[in-house]
């Protein structure tokens, strides 16, 4: 007779994580729309070899949307770069075209640093 799972834990027993989300409480933030997200975007040139990238944080939704995002933004600016750790990272400084082009898709003010 198999055994009856009584709740669903995903694996996760503790974390000590403060900022930590279960995939249930994810799923709920991941639908604020584009025009209520304030990004943040700021030059950066520490454990990247000394070369300076863009990094532009603060967007909330789902990984796929995330890797669109940071795939659109990069082929705008005409460079590489990837999505890390909820963060995206382009190469060089492209502060000005980055916070032109998320204005243009309709978010909200974006920080710059």
């Amino acid at each position: 007779m198999p055994k009856k799972k009584l709740y669903n834990t995903n694996g996760i027993v503790y974390s000590t994580d403060p900022e930590f989300k279960t995939e249930e409480e994810a799923e709920q933030t991941a639908n604020i729309p584009v025009s209520d997200q304030q990004l943040s975007v700021r030059l950066d040139t520490k454990h990247h070899a000394g070369k300076s990238v863009t990094i532009v944080e603060g967007f909330i939704g789902t990984a796929p949307e995330r890797e669109a995002l940071g795939r659109q933004l990069r082929s705008y600016c005409a460079t590489g770069g990837a999505v890390k750790n909820d963060v995206i990272i382009i190469q060089g400084d492209h502060r000005r075209k980055a916070v032109a082009w998320l204005l243009k898709q309709g978010f909200k003010k974006t920080r710059t640093g």
